[in-house]
């Protein structure tokens, strides 16, 4: 309050405090210069009063600058407070990823992380993302460098450029000022039967006739393993060296990298696992986090699926693969994992990185079937339309039968779909489809009407997603105390 009266005695004769609704955390000062959000008529603007208005493109205010929240103008904003720039945050002991479609979560995720010590990555998008939202990295990362500002959040915060694949699109995500690379290496991993190819002598003498003791846990190669091992990760694993030593070493710590080998069908073994760190050490590659594929299903939007005893044997020898070689265990697909979040908080002891998505997505979709019935059918009819196409770019089991019709759910009743795997899938993996619909027109079909409800309801949506990316953090917590890591947290 006192940042307030302070500004409300420097403010300009034309500026009057009744046409302007004042976010009181994102005031600030710097010299004789004043910068603070406000909301007009239902849009959020900058406004700068002093010499840095010459910093900020916008219209005049009668000794004002209201600027608009565009990306020229964040890219000052990150220049002048560094506080609003992404940094590389996976140096902290728990991390956790909330990729926002939407660029409306962010303020709902600030309420979360305010109240944890795990370091959030605010801005965490793929590419398949980027493309279906139509939004680019740059979209993604401005949003949030605007809703901290509004917000007043000062933890810092990291940029992911998710599941990249190719040289150009990290050098898009580090152009754009992205903290972390997160390398999918799925297109460079072998599948198929294992040809009788020679194991170099170097291979042999690091891992055959050897017993590598991993907290107890005993890992040893055959000729059969390793062989299996340099078919399956060989090429992907000098595509990750060649990668690292090209973009991430050079920055000198400033970017944070994860490689991902999750993104297959069968599971990672914990030799396959002990290999390929071992190989990126070697290859002198330092990773913050690694993602392999554990056991079971991570399907999107639902819960896990599989036998939780097996994962949690598994999830025990690839912790402690990941504390010997010095990094994090990644989660991806982390949304919704409720029956595993204690066991991930034990057995990696509190520190994790986690990353959730689409969550966010279906909280916004059940606020739409909450505040508006008759859109909500329109888009859920939509999507069972769309739902064959859609299924191309995900992995679901989804049963449309499983799905209660329409015309048997009543108004009320219709934010239940939400409580239903089935309707949640249906409506996770149909974003973009639902996002990008037009008219004959050429006018959107659903994309207006949904982001104006979003902003009439903003601070219930902050609300509903307060409780549920707080929920997943309460559980994740939750097990590392039963680890005896109580004291860190």
């Amino acid at each position: 309050m006192r940042k307030l009266q302070e500004l409300i005695t420097a403010l300009p004769e034309g500026f009057k405090l009744e046409d302007y609704q004042i976010y009181p955390e994102s005031i600030n000062r710097l010299d004789d210069s004043w910068i603070f959000m406000v909301k007009v008529e239902g849009t959020d603007y900058l406004a700068v009063i002093g010499e840095l208005t010459k910093k900020f493109k916008g219209k005049d205010g009668s000794g004002f600058l209201l600027a608009d929240l565009n990306h020229e103008n964040a890219s000052v904003l990150r220049e002048i407070f560094p506080f609003t720039a992404p940094s590389a945050v996976l140096g902290a002991e728990r991390t956790f990823g909330v990729g926002d479609r939407l660029g409306i979560a962010c303020f709902g995720h600030i309420r979360v992380f305010r109240e944890y010590d795990a370091r959030p990555v605010f801005a965490q998008q793929s590419i398949r993302e980027l493309n279906l939202t139509q939004r680019s990295f740059a979209d993604v990362l401005d949003a949030v460098t605007f809703a901290v500002f509004r917000e007043g959040f000062r933890n810092g915060f990291g940029a992911d450029g998710d599941h990249l694949k190719k040289p150009e699109e990290v050098e898009a995500a580090l152009e754009c000022g992205y903290t972390m690379i997160t390398l999918d290496l799925s297109d460079h991993i072998n599948k198929g039967d294992v040809p009788d190819l020679e194991i170099p002598a170097e291979i042999r003498q690091r891992y055959l006739q050897k017993t590598f003791d991993v907290e107890g846990e005993k890992i040893a190669f055959s000729e059969a393993d390793l062989k299996e091992c340099l078919h399956v990760y060989g090429k992907a694993l000098n595509f990750a060296a060649v990668i690292y030593h090209e973009y991430i070493a050079p920055a000198g710590g400033r970017i944070n990298f994860e490689v991902s080998i999750d993104e297959t069908e069968l599971p990672t073994t914990p030799a396959q696992h002990y290999f390929v760190a071992n190989e990126l050490m070697v290859a002198g590659v330092k990773v913050d986090t690694l993602a392999p594929r554990f056991c079971g299903e991570f399907q999107k939007g639902i819960d896990y699926i599989g036998d939780l005893e097996r994962f949690e044997e598994e999830l025990k020898i690839h912790a402690a693969i990941a504390r010997k070689f010095g990094y994090r265990l990644s989660i991806h697909s982390g949304s919704d994992k409720f029956s595993i979040f204690e066991l991930i908080g034990k057995h990696t002891r509190g520190r994790f990185h986690v990353k959730t998505a689409g969550t966010n997505w279906l909280e916004a979709m059940r606020l739409v079937a909450m505040k508006d019935p008759g859109l909500y059918r329109e888009i859920h009819a939509y999507a069972l339309e769309k739902f064959p196409e859609a299924k191309a770019f995900y992995h679901v089991t989804t049963d449309l039968g499983r799905i209660p019709k329409l015309e048997t759910v009543s108004d009320e009743d219709l934010p239940l779909y939400f409580q239903n795997d089935d309707a949640r899938q249906l409506i996770h993996i149909t974003y973009g489809f639902i996002l990008n619909a037009k008219n004959e027109n050429g006018s959107y079909r659903f994309k207006t009407r949904l982001y104006e409800l979003w902003r009439k309801h903003e601070d219930l949506y902050s609300e509903m997603l307060y409780k549920h990316i707080g929920k997943h953090l309460k559980l994740l917590y939750s097990g590392s105390n039963q680890g005896g890591v109580e004291d860190e947290i």
